[in-house]
């Protein structure tokens, strides 16, 4: 196990590395705003990017057809999203399933389309294809292919469908022919842009004097709420924000959002950790010890019970004094929806109270243990000079090194299929 050498490099890095800026949200404007133009609808016949499906500048090679028997099943992960149709001809839910790159571009899809048509929802009439339908080396068999129609079935709208699956940040889209639109991702082993863990700029978290403070508005130094507990459990304490690890006001981010059945909402990126107990778990009751695992965003599914915190951002727990503990609260649906703005705050405890759930700090890694380990040099070269503070916009140098240093001695399985850029391995 190469875990202890990971700790050991970062501490002495931490010393040594400058700051290094990078933008928060991952797809297409990259750290940057992109300034309005008038969307031109594709062409009958026409593709985007103009060179073939299976090439670099589109969406790369074909990687093998993936079974539910084998080995690559695993890098498939089904899409819920209520907002998109699955056609489902085939009874499996096979269409519902594809890799995490495609699922997020889907997702970032279905909210364009019912922006523009309102009442209208995304239809998926082809996805993954395990029964041998498509062309030899179709992007289907991976789960990196979809066809999309609109739920109206309107024809006048496919042409305009396909260019907002171009700015949806599919890597090929295809207006193949007058019935879908075909469109298709890199595999998520050669995406080489990085997607971190963060919450919208409109998330709120609670201040020990009762109030409430917007993230993009909270500054390290402040305290807020947050849970003591390494899995997320335990007394709700107030902890001092050290840095941030991302921080971009200005990237239009993908962000799913939980909704649960106490009412708390909360938005994240697909790749952020947060605490959740698997399935027969009581509605409002204080999680057994052991009880919580942390979980992806992108992963979190209804039925699952999350820690919510009762009351207006905890007016209740005094300043510096630990309290009560956070409650379940089931997850009744998973949505998507875009926001500006994508900010990570970190705490010392490692945990953080926003819009009411108690969710993780951290990102990109399986385990919220394994990185609060891996933050602990940063912690401690705060606590000695206060020189963690992250004063710009973009993702924070040691973020960046953990990133990088994460790719090259954690196995694969254990980060987030987006989280970590191939060109930082």
């Amino acid at each position: 196990m190469r875990l202890p050498a990971l700790v050991t490099c970062l501490a002495g890095c931490a010393f040594l590395l400058s700051p290094v800026s990078e933008g928060c949200g991952p797809g297409r404007g990259y750290g940057k705003r992109r300034s309005p133009r008038k969307l031109a609808p594709l062409a009958y016949k026409q593709f985007s990017p103009n060179v073939a499906e299976k090439t670099l500048g589109a969406s790369g090679r074909y990687e093998g057809k993936i079974t539910r028997n084998s080995e690559r099943f695993k890098e498939l992960t089904p899409n819920y999203n209520p907002d998109i149709i699955f056609k489902d001809e085939e009874n499996t839910g096979a269409d519902r399933m594809m890799t995490q790159r495609c699922k997020d571009k889907l997702n970032s899809l279905a909210i364009s389309v019912m922006n523009l048509w309102p009442g209208v929802r995304l239809r998926v009439t082809e996805g993954w294809d395990e029964d041998g339908h498509h062309s030899e080396e179709s992007l289907h068999y991976e789960g990196r292919a979809v066809d999309i129609t609109t739920s109206d079935r309107d024809r006048n709208k496919y042409a305009m469908l396909a260019r907002l699956a171009v700015e949806a940040g599919f890597d090929w889209v295809y207006y193949e022919s007058k019935a879908h639109i075909h469109c298709s991702v890199k595999s998520d082993h050669s995406v080489a842009a990085k997607s971190g863990g963060c919450f919208p700029g409109d998330a709120s978290v609670s201040l020990p004097d009762g109030h409430r403070k917007l993230v993009r508005d909270l500054r390290p130094g402040e305290r807020v709420l947050t849970s003591s507990g390494g899995d997320g459990g335990g007394a709700l304490v107030y902890s001092e924000v050290i840095t941030f690890l991302d921080r971009d006001p200005s990237t239009l981010t993908l962000f799913y959002t939980l909704h649960t059945e106490s009412g708390a909402v909360l938005s994240l990126t697909a790749a952020h950790l947060l605490f959740a107990s698997e399935g027969n778990c009581s509605e409002g009751a204080v999680p057994a010890r052991g009880a919580l695992r942390t979980v992806y965003a992108s992963d979190a599914r209804p039925g699952q019970c999350v820690l919510v915190v009762e009351g207006e951002g905890g007016r209740s727990h005094g300043e510096g004094r630990s309290h009560s503990e956070g409650r379940l609260s089931h997850i009744t649906r998973v949505t998507a929806r875009q926001s500006r703005g994508a900010f990570a705050p970190l705490t010392e405890r490692g945990t953080l109270v926003v819009d009411g759930v108690v969710a993780s700090c951290y990102a990109v890694v399986d385990q919220h243990s394994l990185a609060h380990w891996a933050l602990s040099p940063l912690r401690v070269l705060h606590s000695w000079t206060g020189a963690a503070t992250h004063p710009g916009d973009g993702v924070h140098w040691y973020s960046r090194l953990l990133h990088w240093l994460g790719g090259l001695l954690l196995e694969s399985g254990r980060l987030h299929p987006l989280g970590v850029a191939q060109g930082d391995r």
